[in-house]
């Protein structure tokens, strides 16, 4: 092509261009060079005029910025051949791929979410002219946070194509840590006492191990709002911060906060009024109000008001209300007048409820735990309620809930609750391992939701070296409508005392049982049931402490025989719960109480009871960080008597302590030890055929003798103390802080005999243990074995597709020195 007139250079928007001369001419052709990606037809539409159309230097400059405008170009050079208009551009890149490199603070998905907002995105076009901008903001984000020395760049490496890639690399460097914070103006209070509570801190206390003296400007900003509710909460309503100032130190690695402060002087109320609609409710509201005239302004109080008055018009269904107070301030006399303007508008009502995310469990068992109902009016406080009981359902991780607006009205809104499920079921196969039980195996399947129904149903068999067992059980807990619920269950199980650390026995039982459950409110509950269980124990060894067991049921005309015995028993118990979660919760407070008796047609006629406490404090505000604190107590013991001999508690239905409710500590080993009485006797005369004795002749029962087992028979009392700290899993993602939990622990406790005195062997002889056998010699007291046991540790606990499984690492800080230990304990199938 030959080119009669190169229009001379000028540069717009960036980049340089050729333009016409200033006489105008008709347009007989436009092209355009330099396209890949953007079409012709793309590139002409931004174009100001067509073929055919007049143009003047001042239309072809216009042109130029509006094809700039369209934002596909860099470059743009406008040239004419005689009639003919000819563009030469030159695309902007396509971004092939953004990598991130050094980032700490900002995680990647927030920058994802910042580069879509500068439409900076993978396969789109980029604009250059941004790329300085965007340095700017990031680098001035980092100095928000107390980085001043952080540096931001982002590089370009371009590809064929016309394709580039963008990394982003970022020298973060230390935080700035606030070095000094001075108080200017104050006269009233001291620095301390007005920056107690403050986040900006300075010389960090050791208690304040969870903050930082890292200065951040939304951390100042929010202190400075609490430096002015301190004096406002104390009646200076014309408290003011004049001036902040922070400066930087040369090194930018510390910074300086001046605050001019004036501080006035206090004021008292003087007349509250309210303005607006109280929907009939005036008395109430105002009796609830906890402001009164005279008292000294508090704007802690202020605003309670508000938010009370809000949160009961909520209640009403006036989910859109507004609660303002103004006051009227009289400097002369000091005093305030408060006017509290109500606005209920209208009230709201829910057209329809959706559950999302329930995948296996039925929508009638998330709706049947629901407090709002469709139809009725918006409360604020039962769908918190409904999402409190829906969370603590034991196969629910998480639930949240969002209302909307329902199109074209103003007084219906629609509330959609995400539920995201936890396995409802459980497929357990072995594993536990204590250094004294050894290894040992268990098999089970539980469904706490079965068939996604609410129902809890399951088999599970369970072996290892001193037990085996099966049981079948099946609870539907709503039986009735009103939550009335109903269960049984059939078990058998065959048990061997001496291979579980306890002194030798043998015990099967088989038996059925029936419950029932009533609750009172949504956070009192009454259970009852019944249970037949019929037993059979042999292969005891005779120690001390069970002469009644033996004397209630020993067969005269068979000594050696088996004891065979069937009790009946009726249970009752009590719960009451405001856990926020039926898994790992946080927060809330767990009472239950349970007593078993046997009737008194029972072989053994006897009673039981337990009592649990738990108490959870959230230590943050995303209860990342929570503390529990948990007591256990149980009593038991006989009423009666069978043949001269008084019924107590059966040494088989003993309170134990070790292994999961004493961690650190072998299952079952924490408990009074058994006592074996020995009769001494003196030799018989002489055999007058060999000078043999012929036997031995019992002396007095004051010369016996006697030893204490190393091995636990259990006992009638029981309290444990647990002090636990809730902690983030390290290294963990937040999607499953609601399926794992770690915490570090310390339990205290044991288990008591209060039927047996001891005191009846003070006069006799204890014999070591090299006498009676045991490898280790030594003495061992039957009183120590009452002291308290302490241990402390770090548990791990999981809810795996396959069930609960728990890590636990234990240090023992106290214990008698009978005891067993296993410091280390993994299982799987264990029940929280």
């Amino acid at each position: 092509m030959t080119i009669k007139r190169l229009v001379a250079a000028m540069w717009l928007a960036s980049a340089s261009a050729s333009v016409l001369a200033e006489q105008s001419f008709t347009v007989q052709d436009i092209q355009v060079e330099g396209l890949q990606r953007v079409a012709l037809g793309a590139a002409l539409n931004n174009l100001p005029f067509n073929i055919g159309d007049t143009v003047t230097e001042y239309t072809l400059s216009k042109s130029i910025k509006t094809l700039y405008a369209a934002g596909h170009f860099d470059e743009i050079t406008v040239l004419r051949d005689g009639n003919a208009i000819i563009y030469r551009v030159k695309e902007r890149p396509t971004i092939n791929a953004v990598e991130f490199d050094g980032n700490k603070d900002i995680k990647e998905e927030q920058l994802q979410e910042s580069l879509t907002n500068q439409k900076i995105i993978v396969g789109e076009q980029l604009d250059k002219t941004i790329i300085r901008e965007l340095e700017n903001g990031l680098t001035e984000f980092f100095h928000g946070v107390g980085k001043y020395n952080a540096k931001v760049e982002i590089k370009l490496t371009y590809l064929p194509r016309n394709r580039v890639n963008l990394k982003l690399e970022f020298k973060e460097g230390d935080a700035a840590s606030v070095r000094q914070i001075n108080i200017v103006g104050n006269e009233l209070f001291s620095d301390e006492e007005i920056m107690k509570d403050i986040e900006s801190m300075v010389d960090l206390p050791w208690w304040r191990f969870m903050s930082s003296d890292r200065y951040q400007k939304d951390t100042l900003k929010g202190d400075l709002e609490k430096i002015r509710s301190y004096y406002l909460d104390r009646g200076y309503l014309r408290f003011d911060i004049e001036a902040n100032t922070v400066a930087v130190s040369p090194d930018k690695n510390s910074v300086y906060v001046t605050l001019q402060v004036k501080e006035g002087v206090q004021y008292n109320i003087k007349g509250i009024e309210f303005v607006g609609d109280l929907i009939g409710q005036d008395e109430l509201i105002k009796a609830m109000l906890p402001l009164k005239d005279g008292q000294l302004y508090n704007g802690a109080l202020v605003t309670y008001t508000e938010e009370s008055i809000a949160k009961f018009l909520a209640s009403f269904g006036y989910a859109n209300s507004k609660v303002r107070t103004s006051t009227n301030i009289n400097d002369d006399t000091k005093e305030v007048a408060l006017s509290i303007n109500v606005d209920p508008g209208k009230r709201v009502y829910v057209n329809r409820i959706s559950v999302t995310g329930n995948s296996a469990t039925k929508d009638e068992v998330i709706r049947r735990e629901m407090r709002q109902m469709e139809g009725s009016w918006l409360s604020n406080d039962r769908l918190e309620m409904s999402k409190l009981f829906i969370q603590r359902l034991p196969y629910i991780e998480k639930v949240e809930f969002e209302t909307k607006d329902v199109p074209g009205v103003d007084d219906k809104v629609d509330v959609t609750f995400k539920i995201k499920e936890r396995p409802s079921g459980s497929f357990n196969a072995g594993v536990s391992f204590g250094s004294y039980q050894g290894l040992a195996f268990q098999f089970g399947v539980e469904q706490q939701s079965f068939l996604g129904s609410g129902n809890s149903a399951g088999i599970s068999f369970n072996t290892n070296k001193y037990q085996k067992s099966v049981n079948l059980s099946f609870t539907d807990p709503y039986f009735t409508l009103d939550g009335v619920s109903l269960g049984g269950s059939v078990f058998y199980s065959d048990f061997d005392g001496s291979r579980a650390g306890l002194e030798a026995y043998n015990q099967k039982s088989y038996g059925t049982g029936v419950n029932f459950g009533y609750p009172l409110n949504d956070f009192n509950r009454l259970n009852f049931g019944a249970n037949v269980v019929w037993n059979e124990i042999n292969s005891i060894q005779e120690f001390d402490q069970i002469r009644h067991f033996r004397g209630v049921l020993i067969d005269s005309a068979n000594p050696d025989a088996a004891y065979k015995f069937t009790n009946y028993e009726l249970l009752a118990g009590w719960v009451m719960s405001t856990l926020n979660r039926g898994t790992f919760p946080t927060d809330g407070t767990y009472l239950g109480a349970n007593i078993k008796v046997t009737t008194p047609n029972s072989d053994l006629t006897y009673f039981k009871t337990n009592f649990e406490a738990r108490h959870y404090i959230p230590l943050s505000s995303d209860h990342g960080w929570s503390f529990l604190s948990k007591l256990e107590l149980g009593y038991g013991n006989g009423y009666g008597d069978n043949n001269g001999y008084d019924h107590t508690l059966p040494f088989n239905d003993s309170f134990y302590a070790g292994g999961q409710n004493f961690r650190g500590f072998e299952n079952r080993v924490i408990g009074p030890r058994a006592v074996y009485r020995q009769i001494n006797a003196i030799p018989g005369l002489p055999d007058p055929m060999n000078g043999q004795s012929q036997g031995g002749l019992p002396t007095s029962a004051n010369y016996d003798n006697y030893y204490v087992s190393r091995r636990s028979f259990g006992g009638n009392a029981m309290a444990i103390g647990t002090l636990e700290l809730i902690t983030p899993t390290p290294f963990l993602k937040e999607d499953y802080a609601n399926s794992v939990r770690t915490s570090l622990f310390i339990d205290a406790g044991n288990v008591w005999d209060t039927e047996y005195d001891i005191t009846r062997y003070s006069k006799l002889t204890q014999l070591s243990d090299a006498v009676v056998g045991y490898d280790q010699p030594g003495l061992l007291d039957y009183s120590d074995a009452g002291m308290m046991r302490a241990s402390a540790g770090l548990t791990v606990q999981w809810i795996s597709p396959m069930g609960p499984l728990t890590f636990s690492l234990a240090k023992i800080l106290r214990k008698y020195e009978g005891d067993e230990q296993e410091n280390f304990s993994f299982n799987i199938g264990t029940t929280f």
